[in-house]
């Protein structure tokens, strides 16, 4: 790995509608370097999916830049942006409903291909046949429709759809989440050895610790979108210095069931985005909430190289 490939600063993302203000993602800064796997976790409704699509713009951000290998993306006219897409792809959590059930396999995964003109129809088949080989599919599977494939199979075709303009980074938004346990490992193995063939860098969104223990190489915390934690993976799976992480790792399934565990369950519903609370978003689920707490978001606090936490009162609690 060298530098940072993606650089976020101050991303903010906000939805006018008419009940008011969706405040989705705000003030959103992280790194992610060449050739590493960030997870980016948090519960249904944090802000996840908006910000791995505001990173692609596929919806543009409110504020903020999105620096991809030095230019920053947000400021970028139409056109500018459509030659970037070829640099940067999505892997949807539902493969069927992100593949048009109108085409074959071999026509889903070209699409990319021959929207940019790339190579002749020969040439393009040729190029699909290895892209579904490299997935563990078939070459013979590019005359197959989608409905014929198992979930596991949908997404590997998927991958290879993604993977059809060479891109450099990808944002795989809850790709293994419904999928079965064992299907999961496989595809999760085939995004690592994606990762080391072909040098690719990743934000890997997910709701389940344990998968982006095992996948990611960092993992930034999200809670209605506010950043709560970020730190190479092993380390806030083990020292988490934000309550909410630790109470994200503390339902974590052990395999032994009869150990002793030390559950830390959050009360409550996450508050509205359209009215979040005022200060640290997280104080009214938080039971180490104090006086304090209400005034002004909380700024990153270094706990040791790469590792941050956005929580007051963070050094109080657990010594950091």
């Amino acid at each position: 790995m060298t530098g940072p490939l993606l650089q976020v600063r101050n991303l903010t993302k906000r939805f006018h509608t008419p009940a008011g203000t969706v405040h989705a993602v705000e003030d959103v800064s992280f790194d992610i370097p060449r050739g590493s796997i960030m997870g980016l976790v948090g519960e249904s409704g944090s802000g996840k999916t908006t910000l791995g699509r505001a990173l692609l713009r596929l919806i543009q951000p409110t504020s903020g830049q999105i620096r991809f290998d030095g230019t920053d993306i947000a400021a970028l006219g139409a056109e500018e942006m459509r030659q970037m897409r070829r640099r940067m792809q999505i892997i949807f959590q539902d493969p069927m409903s992100s593949l048009n059930p109108r085409l074959k396999v071999g026509d889903l995964i070209a699409e990319g291909l021959r929207a940019f003109g790339i190579g002749s129809r020969t040439d393009r088949r040729d190029r699909v046949a290895a892209l579904l080989e490299e997935v563990g599919l078939s070459a013979d599977h590019m005359n197959r429709w989608p409905h014929a494939f198992s979930g596991g199979q949908r997404q590997r075709i998927g991958i290879a759809r993604a993977l059809a303009l060479e891109p450099e980074f990808i944002v795989a938004d809850e790709s293994v989440s419904a999928l079965d346990v064992s299907i999961q490992a496989q595809v999760l193995n085939l995004l690592l050895e994606l990762r080391d063939r072909r040098n690719l860098t990743m934000l890997f969104i997910a709701h389940d610790l344990s998968v982006v223990n095992y996948l990611c190489d960092r993992v930034a915390v999200l809670y209605l979108g506010r950043m709560m934690e970020i730190g190479p993976t092993d380390r806030v799976h083990r020292a988490s210095a934000h309550p909410y992480t630790r109470a994200l790792t503390s339902a974590i399934p052990q395999p032994d069931p009869r150990a002793a565990r030390n559950r830390q369950l959050l009360q409550g519903d996450i508050p509205s985005p359209l009215a979040p609370p005022s200060g640290c978003v997280f104080r009214t689920r938080c039971p180490h909430a104090a006086p304090g707490c209400e005034a002004g978001a909380p700024q990153a606090r270094t706990i040791s190289a790469h590792h941050q936490s956005y929580c007051k009162r963070t050094e109080e609690l657990y010594g950091h």
